[in-house]
């Protein structure tokens, strides 16, 4: 009998909105699930902890927006201050994932795989995000095995 896939969910923590992924019931795709307000760090770190317990996430994998160089900057201490304001609300396990380029790629996926105009972008550029940084999460555990 095949083992059962590990629930992941994948967050892209953004200073507006924070985009959300889940990953499929097989642990082969990512799939975007749409985007929790941020303006409130706490409380969309709330939004972000419930929305992992009702899909049953074993992992909240969240993208760590590191330099181009390697080195961290103000925005991964913001990603990091958002990661224990939902490890307050949640005992799922919080990894990160190097996400250098996550919403760069979503932008130009958008524009030019799918034609999708540059003004419509906001509402679905970060939950696309999401899935980017979960699927390339999920493809590196896939290769380590």
């Amino acid at each position: 009998m095949a083992q059962k896939a590990k629930k992941l969910l994948g967050v892209d923590y953004g200073m507006a909105r924070t985009g959300l992924a889940h990953s499929d019931d097989l642990g082969m795709f990512a799939v975007a699930m749409g985007n929790v307000k941020s303006y409130n760090p706490a409380k969309a770190a709330v939004e972000v902890a419930a929305k992992a317990e009702e899909i049953g996430a074993e992992t909240i994998v969240i993208g760590k927006p590191m330099n181009m160089d390697g080195t961290s900057g103000e925005k991964v201490q913001l990603v990091e201050e958002f990661a224990a304001l939902i490890a307050e609300h949640t005992d799922i396990p919080i990894e990160f994932y190097d996400e250098r380029l996550s919403t760069v790629s979503a932008h130009r996926l958008l524009s030019e795989e799918l034609g999708v105009k540059a003004k419509k972008h906001k509402k679905v550029v970060d939950s696309l995000a999401a899935e980017i940084i979960l699927q390339s999460y999920m493809d590196l555990q896939k290769n380590k095995i």
